[in-house]
């Protein structure tokens, strides 16, 4: 069975999460991630002007490309994005608007999903971009996967986490990533979702 970590990441932080949760996926035996980046839509005279931006870049030039054929193929997804205005970046939203022939074919139905993200700071619209980032999501017909205050790391987070999905609070600009404690978080999400992919499709 095959998880789709499916990410945007411009200066790192979503990068390292979705490696957590890819890691956590691969707890669960018979169950694998694959780590799939959106499309950049930003000019690359950008990206290069801009230090984290460009170190990013470099650091995640290794990973594939997402395609739709990752999507069909997929048993399950788990979605990152960073926050803009409290929703998902014009990058994930792009490639999600790109889906509607799945959705008409349904291609999507009842495939387990959960969603991380990532702010600037503490109020910047983590759990409303998760929640946006479950509408599509539902619109396909997703079953969602969100995290139960029953972990550990959940009821420890003072910045991160949340039951809709894992989350980091971070200022690039300081050097800061995310915390062990958010990073368990995001592998706690992965091992959820494969966890109930490979119950529904053992």
């Amino acid at each position: 069975m095959k998880i789709l970590v499916l990410y945007y990441s411009a200066t790192g932080n979503i990068f390292k999460m979705a490696q957590a949760v890819t890691k956590g996926i691969t707890e669960v035996p018979g169950v694998v991630g694959n780590l799939r980046r959106v499309p950049e839509t930003l000019p690359q005279e950008e990206i290069r002007s801009n230090p984290a931006m460009k170190a990013t870049a470099e650091l995640q030039r290794d990973v594939s490309i997402v395609s739709k054929k990752d999507l069909i193929k997929c048993d399950g997804l788990v979605l990152g994005t960073p926050t803009r205005f409290g929703n998902m970046c014009a990058q994930m939203k792009a490639f999600i608007d790109s889906t509607g022939d799945l959705w008409s074919k349904g291609t999507l139905v009842d495939k387990p999903a959960g969603v991380f993200c990532s702010s600037n700071s503490l109020h910047g619209g983590q759990e409303s971009t998760l929640l946006a980032t479950y509408l599509p999501l539902l619109h396909h017909g997703m079953l969602i996967v969100g995290l139960p205050f029953s972990l550990p790391e959940l009821m420890k987070a003072d910045l991160g986490g949340s039951p809709y999905g894992a989350t980091t609070v971070v200022r690039t600009s300081e050097g800061q990533g995310p915390t062990e404690n958010d990073l368990a978080i995001a592998r706690a999400l992965g091992r959820r979702v494969a966890t109930f992919t490979a119950k529904l499709r053992g």
